[in-house]
């Protein structure tokens, strides 16, 4: 088959979906892909793939430019006439869909997230509503990542039951991510966040945490990675002259941050599936992370590491406070738990065979 995917980030599609891709080519299948340029272009053309540069403006609502985007795939689809279209996250998901239900071509959409638009009742979130109805009803098949997404889905009657499909998130390659030797017990205990630095991701709840924490265990250390919202500059800069934290910044290789790592911390108000989570955890690390769909599916609480209630900063903080006062050997039991989870649960072949089979 020839099989295009349409995508909004370079990054996201390499580093969780190259092993689906990987297996379809090895299958006998042409796969194409739709993206925006970005520093993974190569790494994606090197798994065997032709790339089309398209740009998205993945959280913008200006109808031009939407326009322009729908007009990019109704052209793709109609020159490649691809016999199968893969879509992930919502506008490739609505305007893609959109395109291949005009055409009858089958398609199948990931709902990776659901983001803030299903946070508000508001005229966006109908909107939305209206299009992923319309560009889903023909869909052969919707992949969520966890439980609450595809019950959002239903409940709003954007779908219909036999067309949804949960997955265990995006997996997580187990060979990649290898369980790693716990820290000794004599180093200062450091505490991880990996993801973009904004308000959804709780982390203002985090730096009101480490504070706490830093007054009564100053040795502890809060370690964070990845890009920040402009706005959260002058907070990063005072809390590291703080003392609170030490700020990393976009890191391409996150996995020698968390051997280093005794806890990894994501207290989210909301996720799809929380691939950091899978990640630390696959490499044998307790987790601390907010009791909602998309984070709590990755931890047993008081088993590989304990969920908070999410924008409540006392409750990471009682969470934090009660990890640091495990001994050694209960924090490396938690994290040798939080593998064998990761194995049991979300192994990356399992969720690629899965996804293969509602194809």
């Amino acid at each position: 088959m020839k099989i295009l995917i349409l995508a909004n980030n370079d990054v996201g599609l390499y580093k969780f979906r190259k092993e689906l891709i990987q297996e379809l080519i090895r299958r006998g299948n042409k796969v194409i892909v739709s993206v925006p340029d970005g520093e993974l272009i190569p790494d994606i053309r090197n798994l065997g793939v032709k790339v089309i540069l398209t740009d998205v403006d993945r959280r913008g609502i200006n109808p031009l430019t939407d326009l322009k985007l729908l007009m990019r795939y109704f052209r793709m689809e109609v020159t490649l006439k691809p016999d199968l279209v893969i879509t992930y996250t919502i506008k490739p998901n609505v305007y893609g869909g959109l395109v291949s239900r005009i055409l009858h071509i089958p398609y199948a959409e990931n709902i990776t997230g659901l983001g803030t638009t299903f946070q508000r009742e508001n005229f966006v979130k109908k909107l939305v509503c209206f299009l992923y109805k319309i560009s889903s009803k023909r869909a052969k098949v919707v992949f969520f990542e966890n439980e609450g997404n595809k019950q959002t889905f239903l409940d709003n009657h954007l779908i219909r039951e036999e067309q949804a499909c949960r997955l265990n998130g995006a997996g997580v390659n187990l060979e990649e991510y290898p369980y790693t030797e716990y820290p000794e017990e004599n180093e200062p205990i450091r505490f991880l966040f990996i993801g973009r630095v904004m308000k959804e991701k709780g982390v203002d709840e985090l730096f009101e945490a480490a504070r706490r924490i830093k007054k009564e265990y100053p040795d502890v250390l809060f370690d964070i990675v990845g890009p920040m919202e402009d706005e959260y500059g002058v907070v990063i800069k005072k809390l590291e002259e703080d003392g609170i934290i030490t700020y990393y910044g976009y890191q391409k290789d996150v996995r020698p941050f968390i051997a280093r790592c005794h806890c990894f911390v994501l207290p989210s108000w909301h996720e799809g599936m929380a691939n950091t989570l899978l990640e630390a955890g696959a490499m044998g690390r307790p987790l601390i992370t907010s009791s909602i769909h998309g984070c709590m599916e990755a931890v047993e609480d008081g088993k590989s590491g304990f969920l908070c209630e999410k924008q409540n900063d006392d409750s990471l903080y009682v969470n934090i406070r009660k990890f640091v006062e495990l001994s050694n050997y209960e924090k490396r039991t938690l994290g040798l738990n939080g593998r064998k989870h990761m194995e049991k649960s979300f192994d990356k072949k399992k969720v690629v065979y899965t996804t293969l089979r509602r194809l």
